[in-house]
């Protein structure tokens, strides 16, 4: 991250860095790409791609297939239960995506015939209507953890449709910056709200190795060559900070390692929220700052808690 210059680098703005060509957004150095061209046939295999990592990251069972929308669409309108009502809309926003991608498949198919398709065509005109609506419904969509809603990673396969590649590229860009933000968060609090009591000192290096390894990740795609690395590094990382063991001070009342023990499981439920931010690639600010707020609970209780390692000593 580059603070000191966020208010004098343009937006946008592309350099070489250590060899690599980046592009900057709020702070963030980011690994940049080059944008394929315009056509049909780039934006099938990007829809594609943005679809199978959709349905990698929301809740199970919603990858319903695009025939199956009539049948779809009458149990979400006929169903009077709202819990039921919200899981049933996310299986109806899965069966549009889904008719979606095979309506602009076909079309690609047609193109490739030598059968020119225009933007107004009537198959593109209902693969669009699909798609919006699906993003209408997506923010009944949860994210794998149950979490909250992630109706943002829900919405990238209409941007990759209804804007230019360029455009669509940018706007990932974006979302990569405000992803590195969030995981910066939270290993700025689990360092400075968890690692600054004595038991847990010796996480904090293991917290900034997590965050170094997330934020690459983040900007590396699966098709680079150095992705074998980068992802080895990332889950070697995350498995290193779960099998962290704080410190007990001998004689220590069970009081004194109930507290400790909560403290593990606050830095274990850190690092899996960085975890399921890093593979999706979009933030998740409800989860971040509920995980931000736990974690200053936990702090606040901090001067009983040494008080109680005092006690033990």
């Amino acid at each position: 991250m580059d603070s000191s210059a966020s208010n004098v680098i343009p937006l946008g703005e592309k350099r070489v860095i250590d060899g690599r060509l980046r592009v900057y957004y709020y702070g963030y150095w980011i690994k940049a790409y080059a944008v394929p061209a315009e056509t049909l046939q780039t934006k099938k295999l990007l829809i594609e791609a943005l679809t199978r990592r959709l349905f990698n990251h929301t809740e199970y069972g919603l990858n319903i297939p695009g025939v199956r929308l009539d049948e779809a669409r009458s149990a979400y309108a006929s169903e009077p239960d709202p819990a039921k009502r919200r899981v049933k809309g996310a299986m109806l926003a899965g069966a549009l995506f889904n008719r979606a991608t095979a309506i602009f498949t076909k079309l690609v198919e047609v193109q490739g015939l030598g059968v020119e398709i225009q933007p107004d065509n009537q198959l593109m005109r209902e693969c669009g209507r699909c798609l919006q609506e699906s993003l209408a419904l997506g923010k009944m969509v949860m994210h794998r953890s149950g979490e909250e809603g992630i109706d943002e990673l829900w919405g990238e396969p209409f941007k990759a449709f209804s804007f230019p590649i360029g455009d669509f590229f940018e706007s990932r860009y974006i979302k990569i910056a405000q992803t590195m933000r969030d995981i910066d968060k939270i290993c700025a609090t689990m360092a400075s709200m968890i690692g600054e009591l004595s038991p847990f000192a010796d996480v904090v290096p293991l917290v900034s190795e997590l965050g170094a390894c997330a934020k690459t990740k983040t900007e590396t795609l699966a098709t680079d060559a150095d992705t074998f690395d980068v992802w080895a590094e990332f889950v070697v990382s995350i498995e290193r900070i779960q099998a962290f063991r704080p410190k007990r001070p001998e004689n220590a009342r069970p009081e004194l390692l109930h507290e400790i023990e909560r403290g593990r499981q606050m830095i274990r439920r850190g690092s899996a929220l960085i975890s399921d931010i890093t593979r999706a690639r979009v933030p998740m600010p409800k989860s971040t700052q509920e995980y931000i707020e736990q974690c200053r609970a936990y702090r606040d209780g901090g001067r009983h808690f040494e008080a109680l390692i005092q006690g033990a000593a």
